[in-house]
């Protein structure tokens, strides 16, 4: 069974400035990883196909890397991405897929979807949403 993750969220910011929002360095760093988590180190640009990984610390001062490859760019209307954790000897775990698709609304801000598929279970889907949820309400206080 494929279990899939879908987030739908409205922001005031066009869909320029959303796509910028989730695909380059600098804004990416201000919203990537769950509240209360920082990013240590990353080589974290989604706005051009290669490689990307980033390494989050909680606030127990805990590690999580994370790392893939872009697949896909079409700006601004979507990116796509692999995504696997890694484990605490660095060796990369099970591979789903990351897809960040955005378009105008009639109230002249942008329509963002988030859909993560090919998650390995039921508990890993509703992780990611736990994590992915919190990362966009940080994403939701910097695009409106």
């Amino acid at each position: 069974m494929t279990n899939e993750l879908k987030i739908e969220r409205v922001f005031a910011a066009d869909p320029e400035t959303v796509f910028a929002f989730v695909t380059t360095t600098e804004h990416l760093l201000k919203w990537w990883g769950p509240e209360g988590v920082n990013i240590k180190d990353h080589a974290l640009d989604l706005s051009v196909p290669g490689a990307w990984w980033s390494t989050m610390v909680n606030a127990d001062g805990n590690t999580f890397k994370v790392s893939g490859e872009v697949t896909r760019t079409e700006p601004p209307k979507s990116v796509e991405f692999t995504w696997a954790w890694h484990d605490d000897k660095d060796v990369r775990g099970h591979e789903s897929n990351v897809r960040f698709d955005i378009e105008s609304n009639s109230g002249g801000g942008a329509r963002f979807v988030l859909t993560q598929s090919g998650l390995s279970d039921e508990e890993s889907r509703l992780n990611h949403n736990e994590g992915w949820t919190s990362s966009l309400r940080k994403l939701e206080r910097l695009a409106g």
